[in-house]
């Protein structure tokens, strides 16, 4: 135990430091994006082309229903970016109190999770995301940048802590059987709308550092709506799981995309610009080792 709890602050305390550098790229509004048409470029098989490196805008995963604010092992001086009512709204839009409406048995169980975050003297108390674990359907777009790319019949997701793929042939569900870290995914393009149904969960994953949980009977409902003009989507996911929460809530993370102009910061933008000979920008991600399991985690392997 005294391992597990030496390794769980090794962990957490470097990514705690740079989450501190990143305060330029946070951003304290939502942008409302409206389903409609897709006007801009596609790709041959028709999909809307959103290929490229986006991040989420308005912070990590520290504090779930305060992005901006602090996280639970962190003092209230922490917080990047001033009191509450300056700081980014709560990642729950709905219902419009920005909290998760859980059952109270589940409310103490994250509260119980969040209290023991740098002191996990159980097993159970370790975050899975500090172990390199997938961080879930959700909780992905809080860490880091990431990429997608599209395929015909797919598109997929590349996060530093894992890989997801959505299927649009309309082809059924996995058997339930079947639980994977970041769910099963199916979906289908509605104009400028990605529209993504989440099941076979296995639930291990938090939302956030701050403890929150849902259960491996989680339904997620989720809506990607792209700008035409191809530089934000609005990430919606409606939770419902009647065995942790009293309601479905809706979950909203905004992201824009990583360009030529977006400044470096160390923590959401994790890109740089590839060397070769022709005159067209690439981007490339870092390679992160906790993905290829052979170093600490959160660190960018570099050449000597």
């Amino acid at each position: 135990m005294t391992n597990l709890v030496l390794a769980a602050a090794f962990v957490l305390v470097p990514v705690l430091a740079l989450a501190q550098g990143a305060a330029s790229f946070r951003e304290r509004t939502v942008p409302t994006i409206a389903s409609g048409e897709w006007t801009g470029l596609r790709l041959p098989d028709g999909q809307p082309d959103v290929q490229g490196h986006w991040s989420n805008t308005i912070g990590n995963h520290n504090n779930f229903t305060d992005p901006q604010g602090a996280g639970p092992d962190q003092p209230e001086g922490a917080r990047a970016r001033g009191p509450r009512a300056s700081r980014a709204p709560s990642r729950v839009s709905d219902p419009p109190s920005g909290e998760v409406p859980f059952q109270e048995w589940a409310r103490a169980k994250a509260a119980d999770f969040a209290a023991h975050l740098s002191n996990p003297t159980r097993p159970e108390y370790v975050e899975p995301l500090a172990r390199c674990a997938p961080a879930g359907p959700t909780k992905s777009f809080m860490w880091h940048g990431y990429e997608i790319r599209q395929y015909p019949g797919y598109v997929v997701f590349l996060f530093d802590s894992g890989t997801r793929v959505v299927h649009l042939d309309g082809s059924a569900h996995l058997p339930p059987s079947i639980k994977l870290w970041n769910g099963d995914s199916r979906g289908h393009w509605e104009g400028n709308t990605l529209v993504v149904d989440v099941a076979n969960n296995n639930s291990k994953a938090r939302l956030a550092r701050t403890g929150e949980f849902a259960s491996e009977h989680v339904q997620i409902e989720e809506r990607y709506l792209f700008d035409p003009g191809g530089d934000r989507f609005v990430y919606q996911a409606v939770y419902t799981d009647p065995t942790v929460f009293t309601r479905p809530f809706t979950v909203t993370i905004p992201n824009r995309r990583i360009t030529a102009d977006t400044p470096q910061d160390g923590w959401n933008n994790v890109t740089f610009r590839a060397n070769h000979t022709g005159s067209e920008a690439i981007f490339e991600a870092w390679e992160r080792v906790c993905v290829e399991n052979n170093g600490p985690h959160g660190d960018v392997a570099t050449a000597p």
